[in-house]
């Protein structure tokens, strides 16, 4: 006899990792001789969370997990499938789920599927599809779901560089969860565009055209956000649904002023799916603008971000709080946003709300998604100590974060290498890299908790 189907599949936990270090982006801008704002107005960032030599992605994901399974009090025995998002690869075959499998060996439990997805930032969201599938599916075998989201965003020196950031982000996935992943509103968006991609091997820097990547988040959220309203009308019967039927609203978040251009941008979509609304009376001029022709108009950008100035602050800006003092997390990004915004905001007032999530990744891929909130997520908030966590980093000056950059430049895909990072600046409980030998294996320790 078959088993009964799980129901309010979804989050039923979240904890997030960072560097213990950051350089912060006003004096970011000073050292780089830039104009004051450039960083802090320009891109709406603050500070920016780095790795030197001992940090790679299997140890931060290492991180992440080992300690929200501590967290928790959840057992690895309990877990039968693992999906790891990520696009920062250190080997070409091996994949980083297979280093995390090193955690699981003092349980016994080594029957766990699952694997590494890729695709720039959106790897997380689709390792998260992946997994809430599997718990609704036939092949569902009663056990719970990791999904690890995790990067560590570098750019060469120049403009770009001011955009990076660390982070992981570990989520257990199962049945009657708190934030239930709300089946079948999806919209999803793909195309082959080349506006953020890695073709070198040799380097962890991307190669970026960086007016094409804006135009192409745009785009996405164009089409994902007018797909997901489609369902919403389909499947849930909502007339003429609009922002107004998202509660809050988390966007994958490259740098902060992007989300408020992303945002902006649904109630253009709004706008010209129900141009005659009254709270569209102030941008009227704009009917007969084109889609195309709206990529690059700047004055449509401008009235539409006024438009939406209180909706934004009410919505969307309690999830910026680690984008802002983070930085860009690539496939860890959307979600340290979620976690963000359940840090923020109270469950009282989170209480069967929906929130939707907008997650991007250059190449194309992006997806509009929600969760409804059905159960108490103070522990959630509570767990992850967001804020406090933040405060309690370690500021490094621009100085030292440039030669920190070049020795990650010079020593990436190193073999025969110990690093020389300082692990007495690392926070107990995280994992490092110790060395890596002749044939290219890694060996990890990790700071003890006391």
């Amino acid at each position: 006899m078959a088993s009964p189907r799980a129901e309010n599949v979804g989050i039923i936990a979240l904890d997030v990792y960072f560097p213990s270090r950051y350089v912060d982006q006003v004096e970011l801008e000073q050292h780089d001789g830039v104009s004051a704002g450039k960083y802090t107005i320009g891109l709406g960032q603050s500070k920016m969370a780095f790795c030197d030599d001992r940090e790679d992605i299997s140890s931060v994901c290492m991180s992440a997990v080992q300690s929200f399974m501590e967290k928790y009090g959840v057992s690895y025995a309990d877990i039968g499938r693992l999906e790891v998002g990520t696009e920062t690869i250190i080997d070409k075959s091996k994949s980083t789920k297979t280093v995390l499998m090193r955690l699981f060996e003092e349980s016994g439990n080594f029957t766990v599927e699952g694997i590494d997805t890729s695709n720039a930032c959106y790897g997380g969201t689709s390792a998260l599809f992946n997994a809430c599938q599997w718990v609704s599916s036939p092949a569902w075998d009663g056990r719970l779901a990791l999904v690890v989201a995790a990067d560590i965003a570098v750019y060469a020196s120049g403009a770009a560089r001011p955009s990076g950031g660390a982070g992981g982000v570990c989520i257990l996935v199962g049945p009657d969860a708190p934030l239930a992943l709300e089946f079948p509103l999806r919209g999803t968006f793909m195309e082959h565009i080349y506006d953020f991609y890695k073709p070198d091997m040799s380097s962890e820097f991307p190669t970026v055209d960086g007016p094409l990547s804006v135009t192409s988040y745009v785009r996405a959220v164009d089409h994902s956000y007018t797909a997901y309203l489609d369902k919403l009308e389909k499947v849930a019967a909502a007339e003429d649904p609009s922002l107004s039927d998202l509660d809050y609203v988390v966007f994958h978040s490259p740098y902060t002023k992007q989300v408020v251009k992303g945002f902006a941008r649904m109630a253009y979509n709004d706008f010209v799916r129900t141009p005659d609304a009254a709270a569209f009376g102030e941008v009227q001029q704009f009917r007969d603008v084109s889609r195309e022709e709206s990529y690059g108009n700047k004055v449509l950008e401008k009235a539409f971000i006024n438009l939406t100035k209180a909706a934004f602050a009410a919505k969307t800006e309690p999830s910026l709080l680690a984008a802002r003092n983070i930085g860009n997390m690539y496939t860890a990004s959307v979600f340290f946003g979620l976690a963000s915004l359940l840090s923020q905001v109270p469950y009282a007032e989170l209480d069967g709300k929906r929130i939707a999530l907008f997650s991007y990744g250059s190449g194309c891929a992006a997806s509009t998604y929600s969760f409804r909130v059905r159960a108490d997520t103070s522990k959630i908030a509570s767990t992850i100590g967001l804020a406090t966590r933040l405060d309690n980093r370690i500021k490094v000056s621009p100085a030292d974060f440039e030669k920190i950059m070049h020795l990650r430049e010079k020593t990436h895909n190193a073999q025969d290498y110990e690093p020389t990072g300082n692990t007495d600046e690392l926070l107990p409980g995280t994992y490092y890299l110790q060395k890596i030998d002749s044939k290219w294996r890694r060996a990890y320790g990790r700071i003890p908790l006391d």
